[in-house]
């Protein structure tokens, strides 16, 4: 099946494409009638009944039963076939990667979080991530001919289409998805971390319905996920949502991007490594105190995280200056998009209210109040699982939407 999809996908003939297009509907509607998707396509019933039927010898699309209705005919519920295909989705972290695998219906079938690997800008990081995900692949219970997409997520300036990464693994002038293909033996595509965590959060998190949504990603770096009218906005290269390069303060702390001044230079979770540290060398108190002057091994933001959890006093008022710098940039973005809903993800979210709740009140005191009213801001849902999720789900629809 594998091959005979591909194919036809990149023949780019009609049929492939409006076959692209039923799988697109059931990838966001989950099942429905052959009389509901012939409207939303604006087809005839007859039209559509000869593209189910085929879909349905192909082994795409699955008959569900009859939909029960008050009268007449019961008609049938058509969906995706969930044994039909696979695509992986990989998660690059600091210290680690998550590694997961959908079905074609968008079930997760397995999932291994926090394998150990160091995110290095270095041709041998790279051969390692390589040979983490055909371990995987190897240790998967699925046929390796029904792996149809494997998408990575890779943190900085991504241009999903072309398949170059400029900020992590750029060693040639070819893609990095091309790259990556020919290692891993396996189709290859990329995207920005960020944009992939908004995207697991859009179709497997908190979203219930809401089109146009911010999600904020507070990790070690900071950057926002735009989705408009239901569609994730990339910019013309992919660059999109570069919030934390938001030049906001007039001070001399370098950014890791070379400039100065950075909005996450003082609102992120290196921010937050750095500040904790600082005022622990200079005489305050934490529970992270001794582990710090000891020097023994480097700080991970997680031992932070866990430490505003056991209300520590130090890592909460660090965590709530953060989350009222955030505030009041994040007040900019609603005065300009006028979102229905803002999602604070990555690590930092993790702390809940200790930094969800500067935030709104920053909110509140720098937007437009017309316009905040419109907004919810919450939690991300997904929490450190929204950018492994994303992975997959866009493995899955970069496959089949135009």
């Amino acid at each position: 099946m594998k091959q005979h999809l591909l194919k036809e996908i990149e023949a780019g003939t009609k049929n492939a494409l409006l076959k692209k297009k039923i799988i697109t509907h059931y990838i966001y509607s989950g099942s429905s009638t052959i009389t509901d998707l012939a409207k939303e396509l604006d087809l005839s019933v007859p039209t559509v009944t000869k593209f189910i039927s085929e879909m349905c010898e192909e082994g795409y699309i699955n008959d569900y039963g009859k939909l029960e209705t008050s009268g007449g005919r019961y008609p049938s519920l058509y969906g995706l076939n969930p044994e039909s295909g696979y695509f992986i989705g990989v998660d690059i972290k600091k210290f680690a990667i998550n590694i997961g695998l959908i079905n074609f219906k968008g079930d997760m079938v397995e999932l291994k979080m926090n394998i150990p690997f160091k995110s290095e800008n270095t041709s041998e990081a790279l051969d390692e991530l390589c040979r983490l995900i055909l371990q995987f692949i190897k240790n998967a219970d699925v046929d390796n001919d029904k792996i149809l997409n494997i998408n990575i997520n890779v943190s900085g300036r991504v241009n999903p289409e072309s398949g170059y990464s400029f900020s992590l693994f750029n060693f040639e002038e070819r893609p990095l998805a091309e790259v990556l293909t020919e290692k891993i033996g396996f189709r290859v595509t990329i995207d920005n971390d960020t944009r992939a965590m908004t995207y697991g959060e859009y179709m497997k998190g908190c979203v219930k319905g809401e089109k146009d949504i911010i999600f904020v990603n507070v990790s070690w770096g900071l950057g926002i996920g735009i989705i408009i009218d239901g569609k994730i906005y990339t910019g013309k290269s992919g660059f999109s949502g570069e919030f934390g390069h938001t030049n906001v303060f007039d001070n001399e702390i370098i950014c890791h991007c070379g400039k100065k001044g950075c909005l996450e230079t003082e609102a992120s979770g290196s921010a937050l490594h750095r500040i904790l540290i600082e005022r622990i060398q200079n005489g305050e108190s934490s529970i992270l105190s001794n582990r710090i002057l000891s020097k023994n091994n480097a700080l991970t933001l997680d031992e932070i995280i866990a430490a505003v959890n056991k209300e520590d006093l130090l890592c909460i008022e660090i965590v709530e200056e953060i989350g009222q710098k955030l505030g009041k940039q994040i007040a900019g973005l609603i005065n300009i998009f006028n979102p229905e809903l803002v999602i604070i993800g990555g690590t930092l979210s993790l702390t809940g209210d200790y930094i969800t709740q500067p935030i709104k009140t920053a909110v509140r005191k720098y937007s437009l109040n017309l316009v905040n009213k419109d907004s919810a801001i919450m939690t991300s849902k997904l929490k450190d699982k929204a950018g492994i999720v994303g992975a997959c789900m866009l493995a899955r629809s970069r496959m089949f939407e135009s």
